[in-house]
């Protein structure tokens, strides 16, 4: 495919840091658009953003790094580590990171979390379909080699599957799934008023949408190179993104009675 294109000889556009720079105005846009509907203070992500950038940039990359350690682990100086050539981030832990400064600065402000939590699995999801659609470029998801007569073939000289076939296109899959899922999402959004309750059943069912169709993809990382452990690094967050959603899924419901009982005595 095309991880990168050059309109003329010396100017070179890549297609990876094209949807990151998409991707990321496009989140701020809906998360704004939302606040009204989830009453959230989007000031709280306008203020901080350089905090949020740095986080999510800095340590999805490292722990990048060490979920591909076997093919990464000779990278020699700093500008290897921010100049790549592999076009990949973790989205497990950029979305962990993320969270992680969230939670943080909520705390700080004596917040909740939860308070944020549907404006942010719907804006996720408006991202991830547009972040899927732009992987089928340059090659960070693939499946494996199919016969259904639609397969791509990542012949480009750059490109990072390492497969001389035609793969199944992956990405058309998980764009389809969460363009579904956000609109699913964003109507229900205008019929359901309890905090929390869209964005951590959502976000139960994104994790079950990787911990499934991981298991069909290609890509191997430090966890599934080893011969006992037959998952990766995406289905094992999966897998504790899931408890910890449905641990706050019930605390949501448990509130949501307890407010009911009392309203009605």
């Amino acid at each position: 495919m095309f991880p990168f294109f050059e309109p003329v000889n010396w100017f070179i556009i890549y297609t990876f840091w094209l949807t990151i720079t998409v991707c990321f105005f496009a989140f701020l846009w809906m998360l704004k658009k939302l606040q009204v509907r989830f009453w959230y203070d989007y000031n709280i992500f306008k203020k901080n953003i350089l905090w949020f950038f740095l986080w999510v940039f800095f340590f999805s990359r490292l722990f990048y790094v060490i979920w591909k350690w076997h093919d990464l682990k000779y990278i020699k100086n700093p500008f290897e580590f921010f100049i790549m050539s592999d076009y990949n981030f973790s989205l497990a832990w950029a979305i962990f990171w993320f969270l992680t400064v969230l939670f943080t600065i909520t705390r700080i402000k004596r917040e909740r979390i939860t308070n944020f939590i549907d404006g942010l699995t719907i804006s996720l999801f408006f991202i991830l379909f547009i972040w899927y659609i732009w992987s089928l470029f340059w090659g960070q998801v693939y499946w494996r080699e199919t016969f259904y007569w639609i397969e791509i073939l990542y012949n480009h000289p750059f490109s990072p599957v390492p497969f001389q076939v035609p793969v199944f296109p992956l990405p058309i899959i998980y764009a389809i799934i969460f363009f579904i899922l956000f609109s699913v999402s964003y109507i229900s959004s205008m019929y359901v008023h309890i905090k929390g309750l869209i964005g951590y059943i959502w976000l139960i069912i994104m994790s079950s949408i990787f911990l499934i169709f991981e298991f069909f993809s290609w890509k191997y990382d430090i966890f599934r190179d080893n011969e006992y452990i037959r998952i990766n690094i995406l289905q094992i967050f999966s897998i504790i993104f899931i408890i910890f959603c449905s641990y706050r899924l019930f605390i949501v419901f448990r509130s949501s009675e307890i407010k009911e009982k009392t309203f009605l005595n």
